[in-house]
């Protein structure tokens, strides 16, 4: 089976990808730095698959050691790249190691997969390259126009894109399939697997979870006055293990052959916009568990509203993201009180 080069990995997204692709046979390659994730994060993994896949720890911007890896597994055939720092609210505070970081790790994949002749890549996008779409682009489908990012984090990922783009422009022989995710929540059913995040979490569920473990005193809604049914913010909340299977299907894709374009675009969500309130009160709802909350003012580099209209994943790539809201915050929970040991 084909040999696949996971960047950022141990990371949230990239380990439940790793789980997806070892289930359908690859041979996977890990590199992280371990900067945002934990190495225990293999043993999560082989406890799901029964092995662990091959693992190297060393930074994506680290011209040396990238060539190494690359020389070391010649027969790598696709690299998904995840590798990245990802808070919006930390992005407005620490631009330039967000540059640094999202730019130069690309740069270096592109330039390491040129080298040794691999041809196709996954870029984990995001649909903050939407910036706050008009009613008239809600949901959102992938002819939406890209509009001027209102955070680092968000322009690092339109840079990419286009970085992307005017590589494969040069090399007719990239391929490139760009997924622009909504908001991915909730872990493994196995609960061997999930999302943890070193320090203070910057998205939403962790907080609810922390929250409702006793880790936290209450937890902060950042603004209720949107223009949105209930005044939170609403977002397209997927689950990560059918957004996990996404970039399994678009590596088949790839290495069989189908791409139309040397470059395509897929948008990832559910189709439904749901609030942060609403999130909160069905996670109550669901668990039994309290969580106390503070509406404070808004964060700058926040959204109002996005959602996804994902006809076009849904057709060519033969996926759809349809686990219910419910399953999807019993996982985030159940994960929650396996790392706590609450149970």
């Amino acid at each position: 089976m084909a040999r696949i080069l996971v960047t950022g990995g141990t990371g949230y997204i990239g380990s439940h990808t790793v789980v997806e692709l070892m289930q359908k046979g690859y041979d996977v390659v890990i590199v992280d730095n371990l900067s945002n994730s934990n190495q225990a994060v293999l043993d999560g993994i082989a406890a799901i698959v029964g092995s662990k896949p091959d693992f190297v720890q060393a930074d994506c911007c680290d011209n040396a050691a990238m060539d190494a890896l690359f020389a070391r597994y010649h027969d790598i055939e696709g690299v998904i790249h995840f590798a990245a720092s990802k808070a919006v609210n930390e992005s407005v505070e620490q631009p330039l190691m967000y540059y640094r970081n999202n730019l130069m790790s690309l740069v270096t994949v592109l330039e390491m997969m040129k080298n040794h002749h691999v041809k196709h890549i996954v870029f984990s996008s995001s649909c903050t390259v939407y910036g706050q779409p008009d009613a008239a682009h809600l949901p959102v489908d992938e002819t939406a126009p890209i509009q001027k990012a209102l955070s680092p984090y968000g322009n690092t990922k339109q840079i990419n894109e286009e970085i992307i783009c005017d590589q494969a422009h040069a090399d007719s022989t990239l391929h490139a399939t760009i997924l622009r995710y909504f908001n991915p929540i909730g872990a493994h059913p196995s609960a061997m697997i999930g999302e943890l995040p070193n320090g203070v979490p910057q998205n939403l569920l962790p907080f609810v979870t922390q929250t409702a473990a006793g880790l936290r005193a209450e937890l902060k809604v950042f603004g209720d006055d949107y223009n949105t049914p209930d005044g939170s913010c609403i977002r397209d909340y997927i689950y990560v293990v059918d957004l996990a299977k996404a970039h399994v299907k678009a590596v088949e894709r790839m290495l069989s052959g189908l791409p139309t374009e040397q470059v395509e675009v897929f948008n990832l969500g559910t189709g439904r916009g749901l609030s942060v309130l609403e999130i909160i009160r069905t996670f109550m709802q669901v668990t039994g568990v309290n969580i106390p909350y503070q509406i404070v003012g808004r964060r700058e580099g926040d959204i109002e509203q996005v959602w996804a209209k994902p006809d076009k994943a849904n057709t060519v790539l033969n996926w759809s993201a349809d686990t219910p809201i419910e399953e999807v915050l019993l996982s985030a929970w159940k994960w929650e009180q396996k790392i706590r040991s609450l149970d």
